[in-house]
């Protein structure tokens, strides 16, 4: 799977709400965390405020929070919305047809996994101590 940049800035900023105290978070506060350009950061949380998986509330007390909590949102909500529906692929034709068949396995078990792992888990993930 080849995962573009907005996506992995898309995500990291997601984390980065996952992890933050309740209430809104600045946009600037989140690009600078996570080393999001800015413009980039404002395009990719807009776009995540227009998909429902963020609320954003404008002014100086203002910002960005999650729609719903942590563990209600999977890394698979957010591919879905920065990378959009996968095209179709091209058939496979004689005797590589089999192939057909392998990548279909591949998206399923990606999909599978990407829709198991929540922002929660990566939070949790990030705070368990690192073994020596």
């Amino acid at each position: 799977m080849r995962i573009s940049a907005r996506t992995h800035y898309a995500l990291r900023a997601a984390v980065a709400l996952a992890a933050a105290p309740p209430g809104p978070v600045h946009a600037h506060k989140i690009a600078t965390s996570q080393d999001i350009p800015r413009k980039f950061c404002d395009n990719i949380l807009l776009q995540l405020r227009r998909a429902g998986l963020l609320h954003s509330l404008r002014g100086s007390e203002g910002g960005y929070w999650l729609a719903r909590p942590p563990e209600k949102i999977t890394l698979a909500d957010i591919i879905q919305v920065t990378e959009g529906v996968e095209q179709r692929m091209e058939p496979f034709h004689g005797i590589a047809r089999p192939l057909a068949d392998v990548w279909s396995a591949m998206r399923r078990h990606e999909h599978a996994l990407l829709s198991e792992v929540t922002l929660a888990d990566i939070v949790a993930s990030a705070a368990e101590p690192a073994l020596d």
